[in-house]
């Protein structure tokens, strides 16, 4: 059986809740958001965090260049995979996307738009065989993440500033399937 898409995930709430606390875990876990973002942890605690969050009926993900104590090199892809319940992984490093993708986990490549340069940049890197979805940071650049949106081949979330449901709809508006925030407020919108 075919797995679902990361699109599919987000149908019902385009809304991700990206924790980056241990005491954000609770609020996010009574969410109605489907999809989880983890922006925190080490390799002695990530495991039960992403435990937790499966047992709620969560797709996870973990920013694997967050997390203390591992190392850009597919050894720590390899922990995800079979040390921990995730889902996937997000990363901005290509190495760990690939290692992700062949070790059957979803995959979301995190971009920083800083300027004119770095969006060229982005468009230079498709077509992305090794990403389900990517990330645009900072989230709220409706232009910028339509621009992206019409070039990516692959389902856009926007990160990164969202603080409130103008900020949600615009980013929705212009072409991202969904955001991701940590900002529990709109977690309950």
């Amino acid at each position: 059986m075919e797995k679902e898409s990361i699109s599919d995930y987000l149908q019902d709430c385009p809304v991700i809740a990206a924790i980056k606390r241990p005491e954000e875990l609770e609020a996010c876990l009574t969410s109605e958001c489907r999809v989880v973002f983890f922006l925190f942890g080490d390799v002695m605690n990530i495991s039960g965090f992403v435990s937790r969050a499966k047992a709620a009926g969560k797709l996870v993900l973990v920013h694997i260049d967050l997390i203390e104590g591992l190392a850009a090199r597919d050894v720590a892809v390899d922990f995800i995979s079979t040390g921990t319940d995730a889902d996937g992984i997000i990363s901005t490093r290509v190495n760990l996307l690939r290692r992700a993708r062949q070790c059957g986990l979803y995959t979301v490549q995190r971009f920083f738009v800083l300027d004119s340069l770095s969006l060229e940049n982005i468009s230079k890197q498709f077509p992305l065989e090794y990403a389900d979805a990517i990330e645009i940071l900072p989230g709220v650049m409706p232009k910028i993440i339509h621009k992206i949106a019409s070039f990516s081949h692959r389902p856009v979330i926007a990160g990164g500033l969202i603080s409130d449901k103008e900020d949600v709809m615009n980013a929705l508006r212009a072409g991202a399937i969904s955001v991701s925030t940590t900002n529990p407020d709109i977690w309950f919108l």
